[in-house]
């Protein structure tokens, strides 16, 4: 029986751009929507920018414009990204909108006609220069505990401590600099510990990660304290109804934004919206949400629902947090990578969306983007794995076989290509189903490794050879297998049948993978003609491909370097101070090595450096240059490089041909007058002789990392 869900992911707060720890919790749950709508339940995926609050009230003021502008500047740009990384909203809202008002207002309504609003007067510290209340965010000062200065009302960076902002030491104001002053104000709560008992029978039965449920049941243990739910004016959001100058804390009206944007698609028809979000709804509500905002979803929000009269949600998914080379994304490094900067180095969105995928169990873990893993997992899966299996074969069946599979296959083969379909398949929709990708993802390359090594021992090459020369073999297959045929019916026959196989097994993965690569699978749809759609319970035999074209390329790591120089911001102040020439010279004197290996590098600036084993795959002199040869290196997943080395007096060009060496791969690529250099092998030399080309020891690789 067909499911009928709403989906929504948390709403990307409207003051900034997208960056990629951003993507992670949207691609996840996009990945679940086209999972679930290929298993046939109808779902409504919605989402919505967060628009409200002191932050993007300032935002606009800096920026010179009113804050509707600013917002729908960032909704913009936000959309823009989401479209570009595939993530497909049916609809995407703010909740700065006449829905969200029209929605907020009625629960807020509800919840005060059922006994759960309350107000009271509270002490706030107050800008008397801006003329407003300041969040903890916005006051800094001294740490109460270890004196460290411009710490914020909340905690302290260096310490750790945690503190109110009446405990900082001479505070002042970050909107104005100066010093607030307590003022009190009256304030409205919603009464969260009134609804304490609904809201453990809510957690007890709903759908959330047993880690997720742990940490909220932390919360309920120590009881439920009222939320204050207001805000004094200036302030951008909603006004309370009935209390001039009085706002709605941002948070009150943010996952009421879910419900606005889902009005908003169904064109406010109340009875349609009815049928989502009323107490008696039997569709199921799943919101994707980061760790960070796990108590507003998992407490206030369940209760907020469950006080004004309508539904709860059915279950929550959880992410963790991004990280970029192992640390904490850094401008510096060049690893606060926004969503735009990855487009902008031409990067392919969805090879993001398979990488965060093949990381994404259903766990609340952190991700680390490894940008070299990323590189070569991408090439070796997508390219090397999935989309060669059709790019080796399928150019036989349209040469041979005008594009059409054998009708039948005989016993071993009908028997070998059965072993893929049927219960393999279904695992992997089993794993997809509790959004556990990272292993859906292993056991499909699975069957890609599988089919590689099957195409392997075939050799279909070696068959399409045999019936260019007219021959019946025999012919020995790399594994050592001797292969011979009876007549030249029986060599196409065979050759027939293996490709048949192996572009039936491209079709699996291509469904397979559909949910996390869909505009690739829409492509090798267009390969797979009628018969992209069947099912893969069974093999499907006698259909016709059209003529193949290529569907991926290999990852360029010069594309990566782009992107992190793009990303990189430096801490060196935007202007240095100018020096008299003799002082400037000294100071440049005293910072240079005085002797030979007094060179002063740490292993921070050795570990930057990116040494790769590399095969030379050709090499040949330079014309008008004595000293350089120019070489093109295989790093295998990594690509191939062009490189100038000046190593032709020690060595002829064709004795380098298949040698592998080192070189540095993260060099930035040099324009020289005879062409593009990217990187530079490494040689020895001394006074006796050189250069000496460095070499591994045998076994190892293209692409590996000296460590």
């Amino acid at each position: 029986m067909s499911r009928r869900i709403l989906v929504t992911n948390a709403l990307p707060y409207a003051n900034g751009p997208l960056h990629l720890g951003h993507m992670v919790g949207y691609i996840q749950a996009d990945i679940w929507v086209r999972f679930q709508r290929m298993c046939g339940n109808d779902v409504t995926y919605v989402c919505a920018d967060d628009a409200h609050g002191t932050p993007i009230m300032l935002a606009a003021e800096k920026a010179g414009v009113a804050p509707e502008a600013f917002i729908a500047d960032v909704k913009a740009a936000h959309a823009a990204d989401f479209a570009a990384f595939g993530v497909a909203f049916d609809h995407y809202h703010s909740t700065h909108s006449d829905e969200n008002r029209r929605l907020a207002e009625s629960i807020y309504r509800n919840l005060k006609a059922n006994g759960y609003i309350a107000s009271r007067f509270i002490e706030q510290a107050y800008d008397p220069v801006k003329e407003m209340f300041l969040p903890d965010r916005y006051i800094k000062g001294e740490c109460p505990k270890c004196g460290t200065a411009d710490q914020y009302g909340d905690n302290c960076e260096n310490c750790g401590a945690t503190y109110g902002p009446t405990d900082l030491r001479n505070p002042f104001s970050v909107v104005s600099g100066a010093t607030p002053v307590l003022k009190a104000s009256e304030h409205y709560f919603f009464e969260l510990s009134k609804l304490q008992a609904e809201v453990e029978q809510w957690l007890d039965a709903a759908d959330v990660h047993s880690s997720v449920k742990a940490k909220l049941r932390e919360w309920l243990d120590g009881g439920l304290k009222d939320w204050d739910i207001s805000r004094d004016a200036p302030y951008f959001g909603f006004e309370i109804p009935d209390a001039p100058g009085k706002y709605f804390y941002v948070w009150l009206d943010a996952p009421i934004g879910y419900f606005a944007s889902l009005s908003a698609l169904l064109g406010n028809d109340q009875a349609k919206l009815g049928q989502f979000i009323g107490p008696e709804s039997t569709a199921e509500m799943w919101h994707f949400i980061g760790k960070d905002i796990i108590n507003f979803h998992g407490l206030f929000w369940p209760a907020m629902l469950k006080g004004a009269g309508h539904r709860q949600p059915t279950g929550l998914s959880v992410n963790g947090y991004l990280t970029v080379n192992g640390a904490k994304m850094s401008k510096s490094r060049g690893t606060f990578i926004k969503a735009r900067t990855f487009l902008d180095a031409g990067l392919n969105p969805e090879y993001l969306r398979y990488y965060f995928a093949a990381k994404l169990s259903d766990g609340v873990d952190d991700l680390d983007l490894n940008l070299d893993d990323f590189v070569a997992r991408v090439n070796s899966d997508i390219v090397g794995k999935y989309v060669n299996i059709a790019s080796r074969c399928a150019p036989f069946l349209n040469k041979y076989f005008a594009g059409q599979l054998s009708a039948r296959l005989s016993p071993a083969t009908a028997e070998a290509l059965g072993a893929y379909f049927g219960a393999r398949p279904d695992a992997v929709f089993k794993a997809y189903a509790r959004r556990d990708y990272a292993e859906a993802l292993r056991q499909t390359m699975a069957l890609a490794d599988a089919a590689n090594q099957w195409i392997q021992d075939v050799e279909p090459w070696s068959l399409a050879k045999l019936i260019e020369q007219g021959g019946l073999g025999p012919f020995r297959t790399k594994t050592g297998r001797e292969v011979a045929f009876g007549s030249a019916d029986a060599v196409r026959t065979a050759l027939h049948e293996a490709t048949t196989a192996f572009i039936e097994i491209f079709r699996l993965l291509t469904v397979l993978l559909t949910p996390v690569l869909p505009n690739l699978a829409a492509k090798a749809a267009q390969f797979l003609g009628d018969a992209a759609g069947r099912a893969v319970d069974a093999p499907q035999l006698g259909y016709t491909v059209r003529a193949f074209e290529p569907l991926a390329t290999r990852i360029d790591p010069a594309q990566i370097k782009a992107m992190i120089a793009a990303s990189t911001e430096s801490l060196a102040p935007s202007e240095a101070p100018k020096a008299k020439p003799a002082k400037a010279a000294a100071a440049a004197a005293a910072a240079a090595p005085t002797a030979a290996g007094d060179t002063h590098a740490s292993i921070e600036d050795f570990a930057r450096i990116d040494l790769r084993i590399a095969r030379i795959e050709h090499a040949e002199s330079v014309d008008g240059a004595d000293k350089l040869l120019r070489l093109q290196l295989d790093l295998g997943p990594l690509g191939k490089r062009q490189v100038f080395a000046g190593i032709k007096s020690a060595y002829p060009a064709e004795r380098l041909i298949g040698r592998l060496t080192v070189m540095v791969a993260n060099l930035a690529p040099r324009k020289m007058r005879f062409g593009l250099s990217e990187g530079m092998v490494l040689a020895a030399s001394n006074d006796d002789g050189g250069p000496f080309l460095l070499a591994p020891d045998d076994g190892a690789q293209p692409g590996m990392k000296v460590k």
